[in-house]
């Protein structure tokens, strides 16, 4: 039985982390998939910046869609989304705020995660249906940003992205992000390079038990 948009955003915001993928080549993404699973990390964000990127998407979602929850980043325009969706994606990331594609995204049923930087741009992507805001660059104004934003608005679920690491996921989360994107931080290049795919499985594990003691504090 097909699991709801509900289940899914859950799955996510449980583990925590969203695994934000710039892979040189799809291939490759089976691999990693396959090492963040093993970590506890189900949440895959195939950007669109990757090679065939759509064809990656299609790929993941038939061989590991029962236990993954694949999604596309780095969408710009509506046709990206249809596409990554009609492929497989279950969830829609965008660096900004772009109305027409967040009407796209929930035109399927599928969760919408647009960027927005400043507050007045976070509430507009809340009131335009977003069932989570990514805070992009979340780098420059750090954890204590996502806790000033839900002082007088916390019905918003953020999900900070740009600069998360292990040193800092903690502070995010204590912060009240509802979740967090990592890139490199997670998946790094040079695992990446050597095909070191236990390290990999290892560093989604110390990402999720990270997260899990931010939350029990």
């Amino acid at each position: 039985m097909p699991r709801t948009k509900e289940q899914l955003l859950n799955i996510i915001a449980e583990s925590g982390v969203v695994a934000v993928m710039r892979a040189p080549s799809r291939e490759i993404l089976l691999d990693i998939s396959q090492a963040l699973l093993a970590g506890g990390a189900p949440a895959i964000e195939v950007t669109m910046t990757t090679p065939k990127a759509i064809a990656a998407i299609e790929m993941l979602a038939d061989k590991f869609g029962d236990q993954a929850v694949v999604g596309v980043g780095t969408v710009l325009d509506p046709a990206t989304a249809r596409d990554a969706i009609a492929a497989g994606a279950q969830f829609v990331v965008s660096p900004t705020l772009d109305p027409a594609i967040i009407e796209m995204t929930k035109r399927y049923g599928k969760i919408s995660i647009p960027g927005a930087f400043t507050p007045t741009e976070i509430l507009s992507a809340w009131s335009c249906g977003a069932d989570t805001v990514k805070v992009f660059p979340a780098t420059t104004l750090g954890p204590g940003y996502i806790r000033d934003l839900l002082a007088p608005l916390p019905q918003l679920k953020l999900t900070p992205t740009g600069g998360i690491d292990l040193k800092n996921v903690a502070d995010w989360i204590k912060a009240g992000a509802y979740f967090v994107g990592a890139g490199s931080s997670l998946v790094s290049k040079d695992a990446m390079a050597k095909k070191d795919w236990p390290a990999i499985t290892a560093n989604a594990k110390a990402f999720v038990e990270a997260i899990r003691a931010a939350r029990a504090k």
